[in-house]
């Protein structure tokens, strides 16, 4: 059964600064909980062991201030950086690389005190909704073992649902935080673009990819939104403006705050108890004092095909540097140099990723750039001024994270389409560029979670983490 809150990353870390527990006991439990669960589960790709072990010993001995993390063991989808680890992004292709270099979030993860313990399942590239474009296999729902955990970061919320690490981190390109913390019963947090630095993430999209936390409450989100976020030099994209103390933020007060829900958009393909859960928690935000009213966001019914244009478009330039020359994986015996670029790139990229790089390629092509990639980005920027709109009347907008609870694995595994209408709810707030969390918000009748999206404005996560908190706390 996965983990309940009460294993938070701030119950650990205040528990080591007690002295009731060290650091190196914290990362043993952890590693006998994942040797115990990932079997079933397959939420890890690599577990450092050794190197997770000796430095939480290391913090043991260590006399100096401690951070906010101290001694809190963290997983890490596999397509965030740590030096000379191996880090696949979940394709063959990159299947033995191993970067000479820390994602800065790492850095700021270790200055922090946290201890990186192994490198969880993602889809490859980031490339799908449930883990099945792994070159690794997928992982499972910890909820019901046969059903998709969601993805692209699935594994990290596996990680999290059942209690192997307190936190994780994913990557959010069109909602790949947010859908598999709905379908896993975690809280996903995807922040603002340009919130926290994407050096050290391997590109999809990058106008879309920010990093963000699973955990399994809203306070551990925003704590470690604390310590990952802020300028970064080695990041053009990440912005030059210092972060808000956002655990700060959660006063447990949301009278009078304002609620938009589309409800244009929701009124169709979206499941009864789904949709049951989703009036519930409107309910609830209500009785809180906060006041629900109807808005509309008349383009993001349009919002996943923008998002395939300009998602395959960024993909199509970003994945042409896997070529067999300089890193990753490179086809044998080819006579010359274009059979090799031809038959690394047929043998080491999965048929997803192809399906998408093909897309992405044709939309930019000539005479159909403007037809596709412009048309896309004129909607995009269409998609914004909605939320723009919106955010003039209310403070935050509420959906559900995703149409239905969990799917079984394999059920969508040769429909494309469907599978990309996963992400109905979860593509606008990257293509607008806006913050966005799942918080969990009740069952269905098969005990599979459901969960409730609230998406901010532009740099206001410490708003939606308010309500967030404000709602996990009826719960509870």
């Amino acid at each position: 059964m996965p983990h309940s809150s009460a294993h938070s990353a701030r119950a650990l870390r205040d528990a080591i600064a007690n002295g009731q527990l060290t650091a190196e006991a914290a990362c043993q439990a952890a590693l006998d909980r994942i040797a115990a669960r990932d079997p079933e589960l397959h939420a890890f790709h690599t577990v450092f062991a050794e190197r997770a072990l000796e430095r939480a010993r290391a913090l043991d001995r260590s006399t100096g201030p401690r951070g906010p993390l101290h001694g809190v063991p963290i997983a890490l989808k596999d397509n965030i950086t740590v030096a000379g680890t191996v880090t696949t992004a979940g394709s063959k292709m990159l299947a033995t690389y191993r970067p000479p270099y820390d994602a800065t979030v790492v850095e700021r993860l270790e200055a922090a005190g946290a201890i990186v313990i192994g490198k969880t399942i993602c889809d490859e590239f980031s490339m799908g909704s449930s883990t099945e474009n792994c070159a690794f296999g997928p992982s499972r729902n910890p909820w019901n073992p046969d059903r998709a955990p969601g993805g692209s970061s699935g594994g990290s919320a596996v990680a999290v649902a059942a209690g192997m690490t307190p936190l994780a981190l994913g990557s959010d390109t069109g909602g790949s935080i947010r859908q598999p913390a709905a379908f896993c019963g975690v809280v996903g947090l995807k922040p603002t673009y340009g919130r926290v630095s994407r050096y050290g993430l391997i590109a999809y999209a990058s106008s879309l990819d920010q990093i963000g936390p699973f955990a399994t409450t809203v306070r551990d989100a925003a704590l470690c939104l604390d310590v990952i976020s802020g300028p970064d030099p080695k990041d053009s994209t990440a912005a030059a403006v210092e972060p808000p103390k956002f655990e700060a933020a959660l006063t447990g007060d949301i009278a009078g705050l304002r609620v938009g829900v589309p409800r244009g958009w929701l009124r169709e393909g979206v499941d009864t108890e789904v949709m049951a859960r989703f009036e519930e928690s409107l309910a609830t935000l209500e009785r809180l004092g906060a006041v629900v009213s109807e808005i509309e966001l008349p383009h993001s019914r349009v919002a996943v095909p923008v998002y395939y244009l300009v998602a395959t478009a960024e993909a199509s330039a970003n994945l042409a540097r896997f070529d067999g020359v300089r890193y990753g994986y490179r086809a044998p015996d080819a006579r010359d140099l274009g059979e090799m670029y031809d038959r690394t790139r047929d043998q080491g990229f999965g048929p997803e990723v192809k399906r998408r790089i093909m897309l992405g390629t044709y939309v930019l092509s000539a005479g159909y750039y403007d037809a596709y990639y412009v048309k896309a980005q004129q909607v995009r920027t269409l998609i914004r001024r909605d939320f723009d709109e919106a955010f003039a009347d209310v403070d935050v907008v509420a959906t559900p994270t995703t149409p239905t609870a969990a799917f079984p694995l394999g059920a969508l595994r040769d429909d494309p389409l469907k599978m990309y209408l996963a992400d109905t709810f979860t593509v606008s707030a990257p293509l607008a560029g806006l913050p966005a969390i799942s918080v969990p918000c009740g069952w269905t009748d098969d005990r599979l979670p459901v969960g409730l999206q609230l998406t901010g404005r532009a740099w206001d996560e410490a708003t939606i983490l308010r309500v967030a908190d404000a709602f996990e706390r009826t719960r509870h």
